[in-house]
């Protein structure tokens, strides 16, 4: 038996989806919104040709949510960049293989 291929690249590209969908079920994204919305990022970007749902087509996801988190006052910018760089500062500084981790 064989096994299918995952539906997703990388973990994160489903962490990403599966965020954006529970906002939508909980009621805090209205889906043809966020499709409009992620269609003008893809669109800005220039990814018009067709993705197959990589780096470059969940990085126009990540920053579509990003903008419209910072639009509705979920997150904020600032502190939003400053996670963004502890966990990359993180990352590398992290020996291969081990589980990487934030400091305090």
């Amino acid at each position: 038996m064989t096994r299918p291929e995952p539906v997703f690249a990388e973990p994160w590209h489903a962490q990403l989806f599966a965020l954006t969908v529970h906002l939508n079920e909980s009621g805090q994204l209205d889906w043809p919104d966020w499709a409009a919305r992620f269609g003008a990022t893809l669109a800005r970007h220039g990814l018009a040709r067709d993705l197959d749902g990589g780096d470059d087509y969940f990085n126009a996801w990540l920053e579509t949510l990003e903008t419209f988190l910072a639009e509705n006052g979920a997150a904020d910018p600032a502190e939003a960049a400053r996670v963004k760089h502890a966990w990359e500062h993180a990352y590398l500084e992290t020996p291969h293989g081990q589980p990487v981790h934030l400091r305090d």
